[in-house]
């Protein structure tokens, strides 16, 4: 196995490198981040491949043969990132500075830190001369997931396809440290809500604004359906990820009302910010517009609501829920390019590695799976390959969930040095477990 200490040392030299390569999307602009990917995976023994939908954002796709056929696990990474405003920062957000023991930069989370660490991986084990005894080992760094990936995972997997087949995905999205009850867990995603955004729109008559009761002001019929949402959430739903976290802590896991409950006694930061998205739909006024001259009363006012729903349910359980908070009347409502939401298992053999890793870097600690309420490219492998089996996880034990997730897309993104090296050996004891 690669020495840990200079797996800690590369990936964290590749994370520095990555920083530098300003890939904000948009545009973009992934090429030369991904031309330097390709030498280095080239030299190690990789078969490399770059395919693009737009000139200059292309994807990489590296392939370390087996000596026999087997499972495909695929380490899955994007390479753009949000754009960073450097007057918010105290730091250069692309200067990949090392201070108090962590990189700074944008994409340091989020996620140039796990690719430095998949690279740092795969690199190492390709030039100590490790081939998968079965199978292969595929990287698919990809371009455009931070604009939707139509560029990048949506592109290859509807595509290419066959360039980027696999059995096994490790992704983004999970591997953060949470402490609860005096035991520390680390979260695994295993499925992704769906996401079914719409637009409720209320109908008036227009009138001039200085005589209140001469028009019929759709505005104002908006008030009722924004004071519902601030009321109340959709009904509670058990969902097999919130199940299965729930059993994990050893908590009530059979009504979604008892299980929040118990969930709060233990710790209700975590019950609002992991648990309770998980039990089903949630709904969330962003965006509202009426008159667009200020003596004009609307005739017209348009809402739109970023709404999640659990995995695997579609529109018609989406306007269920909708309709129990929203009633019935009182307003139009369409969809706004809805998308179902995808799981894996959450059992499976690469769940058991992933805890036995745990176990070993971190004696009593679990796995507590999870489902996210965002979504990432697994996204697009779990629709492409139906028999794939996609998890988030990254592991991070030196900076726990709480500190870590407001910085992503966040002023001072950082990750530390030691959970680079965390992840580094992580990735490179799972293909060599995975693919013996």
């Amino acid at each position: 196995m690669p020495d840990p200490a200079a797996l800690q040392a590369r990936a964290t030299e590749l994370l520095q490198g990555l920083i530098r390569f300003r890939t904000v999307n948009p545009p973009g602009d992934e090429q030369g981040v991904q031309e330097w990917n390709k030498k280095m995976l080239e030299a190690a023994g990789f078969e490399c491949e770059m395919l693009s939908s737009v000139p200059g954002r292309p994807n990489l796709i590296a392939r370390l043969r087996g000596r026999s056929e087997g499972p495909v696990l695929a380490y899955l990474g994007h390479v753009d990132t949000v754009l960073a405003d450097p007057e918010a920062w105290t730091v250069d957000p692309w200067g990949a500075e090392i201070k108090d023991g962590c990189v700074w930069g944008r994409g340091a989370l989020d996620m140039k830190g796990q690719v430095a660490c998949e690279l740092a991986a795969a690199l190492t084990l390709g030039e100590e001369g490790w081939r998968p005894e079965s199978g292969d080992l595929l990287l698919v760094l990809t371009a455009d997931e931070e604009a939707g990936a139509e560029h990048g995972a949506k592109f290859l997997c509807e595509q290419h396809p066959d360039k980027v087949r696999c059995d096994l995905v490790v992704n983004e999205g999970g591997g953060a440290r949470v402490d609860l009850g005096g035991s520390r867990y680390y979260l695994a995603c295993a499925a992704e809500k769906g996401v079914f955004r719409f637009t409720a729109t209320t109908n008036g008559t227009a009138g001039h604004a200085s005589i209140p009761k001469i028009g019929d002001n759709a505005l104002v019929k908006m008030a009722p359906l924004l004071q519902a949402m601030a009321d109340r959430q959709p009904s509670l739903e058990m969902t097999a990820e919130a199940a299965a976290f729930l059993q994990t802590l050893g908590l009530e896991s059979s009504d979604p009302q008892a299980g929040l409950a118990a969930m709060q006694e233990v710790d209700d930061l975590v019950s609002k910010l992991l648990l309770e998205p998980m039990l089903g739909v949630t709904l969330t006024p962003t965006i509202i517009g009426a008159s667009e001259k200020i003596n004009v009363i609307p005739s017209r006012a348009r809402l739109k609501v970023d709404c999640r729903v659990p995995p695997e349910l579609g529109q018609d359980h989406a306007l269920a829920r909708i309709q129990e908070v929203l009633g019935t009347e009182g307003y139009d409502l369409v969809f706004d390019d809805p998308v179902v939401g995808n799981r894996s298992p959450v059992e499976s053999a690469l769940m058991d590695k992933i805890g036995a890793f745990v176990e070993r870097e971190d004696p009593g600690a679990k796995v507590l799976p999870m489902a996210l309420a965002g979504f990432t490219d697994s996204r697009w492998f779990r629709e492409a390959f139906p028999e794939c089996v996609a998890y988030g996880f990254c592991p991070q034990r030196t900076m726990d969930f709480f500190e870590s997730a407001p910085l992503i897309h966040g002023a001072d993104e950082r990750v530390p040095v030691e959970d680079l090296g965390l992840a580094a050996r992580f990735f490179a004891d799972l293909a060599v477990e995975i693919l013996a």
